[in-house]
């Protein structure tokens, strides 16, 4: 008898992939469509109305088959001619690999560091533009290697006047992290389905601003051909792709922004901030402090600094192993000294409350003096006294 891949008690706690909602793998069954015909030109249109609320844009939000890591690369591709430079705000995972993207098509790319779970300061940021021409600063909204969050409204402010853009990966923050792309002035947003917009991995978007569409549609742009912005936005007239789209996930994306429509966008980004914050404070009463040290902190990631004596490692595979709930580890400098919750999407209380019975257990088995009762006391103090 062909047994199951997947154990039924299986619980996907990582910072994305996130869970799917049940709403949005029914949403993924419906059969095949023409993606030249009108079911998938009204789809690709009622997909546009309601991404560009979640964005804090007016802009055409363009859709590739891609992951995160592939809208990273085209933004650069698509924004930066050779010869031109890169700023790279650099305070973790995803920074650094943005700047690798940048230098392996042959940029120059410059950095402004910052410890892991902060973020750079602005006024190195401003020394740097006044010391070099750039043509993009590159920030990553979300770090969720470390859970801090840049400033985008200030660097939007220290960018507008200037013909340097404003590139963002907001891959792990849009749908769970406010994001105000034309007020703040950033020029180019990249993000991804699989995180808190709900849907699995496969499908990439950017939106654009007018500022930024001026360098992407130069002809001596880096060389491009499927990850074209100018093509893409071209199909978009008669919502359109370029190339075969992942029809299906975009059926799944379509419901589940159906759902944050529902629920309104502030309500989303409110049930986000307050789960986050429910899950650190019992997190704290089993003696976990957060990592992250930024003004700002993340509502789609939890990063959890070990004390001396665990290691992250063997927390994130106990847990796996007695409940099948995956969480994340650190696969960087940080391996062995966090441990990554994600909080993102469909979910409530009852998450962070089934995190905090299962965390107690572990760390009780291995020595830790811990009451999962305090936990859940916290918890839920921190939850309800941050209801509106």
């Amino acid at each position: 008898m062909k047994q199951p891949l997947i154990s039924e008690n299986y619980r996907l706690r990582l910072p994305g992939p996130a869970p799917v909602p049940d709403r949005v793998s029914r949403a993924m069954t419906v059969p095949i469509v023409n993606h030249r015909g009108p079911e998938f030109r009204a789809l690709m249109a009622g997909i546009q109305a309601r991404l560009q609320p979640i964005l804090g844009t007016e802009n055409d939000v363009l859709l590739f088959a891609s992951s995160g890591t592939g809208m990273m690369e085209a933004s650069v591709l698509n924004a930066v001619a050779p010869g031109e430079r890169i700023l790279v705000l650099n305070n973790g995972q995803f920074c650094e690999r943005f700047a690798e993207i940048a230098r392996t098509f042959g940029f120059t790319v410059d950095t402004v560091d910052a410890a892991w779970g902060e973020v750079p300061a602005l006024d190195e940021v401003e020394g740097a533009l006044k010391s070099a021409a750039y043509r993009a600063v590159i920030a990553v909204h979300n770090e969720s290697s470390t859970g801090s969050v840049a400033e985008l409204a200030a660097l939007g402010s220290l960018l507008r006047d200037r013909d340097t853009l404003l590139i963002v990966d907001s891959v792990s923050g849009l749908g769970g992290l406010e994001m105000r792309q034309d007020e703040w002035g950033v020029d180019i947003v990249v993000s991804a389905s699989h995180k808190a917009l709900m849907c699995p991995p496969g499908l990439g978007l950017a939106s654009i601003s007018d500022k930024a569409w001026h360098y992407v549609e130069r002809e001596n742009a880096a060389a491009r051909f499927f990850w074209d912005f100018r093509k893409a936005r071209a199909n978009l007239e008669t919502n359109e792709t370029p190339f075969t789209p992942p029809v299906s996930l975009l059926f799944g994306l379509h419901e589940a922004l159906h759902m944050i429509e529902e629920e309104g966008v502030v309500a989303v980004l409110e049930r986000h901030r307050r789960l986050a914050a429910a899950l650190r404070a019992g997190a704290a009463a089993l003696g976990l402090t957060d990592f992250t040290r930024s003004r700002l902190i993340s509502n789609t990631v939890v990063v959890l600094g070990m004390p001396e004596g665990l290691d992250g490692g063997e927390i994130v595979r106990a847990l796996y192993n007695e409940y099948r709930t995956v969480v994340a580890g650190a696969r960087n400098r940080l391996s062995g000294k966090v441990i990554r919750f994600g909080v993102m999407g469909d979910i409530g209380f009852e998450t962070i409350e089934t995190d905090m019975e299962q965390l107690a257990k572990v760390l009780a088995d291995r020595g830790r003096a811990v009451e999962a009762s305090k936990a859940f006391a916290a918890a839920r103090q921190q939850y309800e006294g941050n209801m509106p």
